[in-house]
């Protein structure tokens, strides 16, 4: 027993070891998050997280804090909907507690009042005296102002339950909206992404439509953090999302895919019009200049590079994301601040 706990405290201390060696010689962030991501990475204990960084460096990609702390929200945090869920559906328990125990009260009266009523008829005659009668009438008057009591009890607890219910759906909502919303910049999250994808290629197998896929990254991005600050850089990804939103139309889907990488999912466009699109997204990006608001200094421009590809039907939808990203990596590599089409299955090179 101990030679194993002794092989175990080994174990832990190598993986640790490792996580914190990464850390430094990335010149990432020693904070807890970042160190989790990297140790789980070394223990090989989540599947996503290994997968999701194995990823990146496939592609040769510098991995950052942002995208570590992406990492870690997506497969590691406990997130803040799985509370805000668990507290409304305790505040439903308790709803449904209450309005159980007033329908078991006006059962009770009820019944007590049913069987009043079966006595007084049953002891009601036409030789009762005046006394008798009375007292019986008198006692049903009492079984009816009960019962009456009781109705009313129950009618303020529906009321109140009623208004309760209404207050949690709309509590449920905000938690829904949050589940799928990227906090710092407005958009569809990576949870929400996969599902739009999901219904949209679902929906263009059914109407026999294609759609394009356009995935987008900053150029450079690390540069606005380590030079201007986190603040600097969350500046800079809410004015892409900003621009996404603006440029992006009807039923075309802008989300946040993770770090200061973006996608937009374009129902009903092949590839050419995804093309159209991304350029004209990327201008309008490289027209805007980066103020910082705390000192009104120009702090430059920032640019995107993109890469499209066009749904092939049946196809699996990792590819697909899969042949989008390769493209955006073929813009990059080309130069940046360009786009690039990724080739249809069966092609080589991917087209600028």
């Amino acid at each position: 027993m101990a030679a194993h706990s002794f092989s175990t405290a080994e174990k832990i201390k190598k993986i640790s070891v490792k996580a914190l060696s990464r850390i430094k010689t990335s010149g990432l962030s020693a904070i807890p998050e970042i160190y989790e991501v990297w140790y789980v990475y070394y223990a090989k204990s989540n599947g996503d997280v290994t997968k999701s960084i194995d990823i990146l460096e496939s592609k040769g990609i510098e991995i950052t804090d942002e995208q570590c702390l992406e990492i870690h929200r997506l497969f590691l945090s406990e997130h803040k909907e799985t509370d805000q869920v668990r507290a409304a559906g305790e505040r439903i328990q308790e709803t449904i507690k209450d309005v159980t125990g007033a329908v078991a009260d006006i059962q009770q009266a009820t019944s007590r009042f049913g069987s009043s009523l079966a006595g007084v008829t049953g002891h009601l005659s036409a030789d009762m005296s005046r006394e008798e009668i009375e007292a019986a009438l008198k006692n049903i008057v009492s079984e009816t102002g009960e019962m009456l009591a009781v109705n009313q009890a129950l009618a303020e607890q529906l009321n109140k339950s009623t208004q309760a219910m209404a207050v949690l759906q709309q509590d449920m909502e905000v938690v829904r909206k949050e589940a799928f919303t990227d906090g710092l910049t407005g958009l569809l999250n990576r949870k929400a992404f996969d599902a739009e994808l999901d219904r949209i290629a679902m929906q263009s197998g059914e109407e026999g439509q294609t759609f394009s896929l356009i995935m987008m990254d900053i150029d450079y991005f690390k540069g606005f953090n380590d030079n201007f600050g986190h603040q600097v850089g969350d500046q800079v990804l809410r004015l892409v999302a900003r621009a996404l939103v603006d440029g992006v139309k009807g039923r075309d889907v802008a989300a946040r895919y993770g770090g200061e990488e973006f996608a937009v999912i374009l129902p009903e466009t092949p590839l050419e019009g995804g093309m159209k699109v991304a350029n004209y997204l990327r201008k309008a990006v490289e027209g805007k200049d980066i103020i910082n608001r705390t000192s009104g200094e120009r702090l430059g421009k920032i640019t995107l590079s993109g890469g499209v590809a066009q749904y092939v039907p049946g196809e699996d939808l990792a590819e697909l994301v899969e042949r989008a990203d390769s493209a955006l990596y073929t813009a990059k590599h080309n130069g940046r601040n360009q786009i690039a089409a990724a080739p249809t299955p069966g092609q080589k090179k991917a087209m600028a």
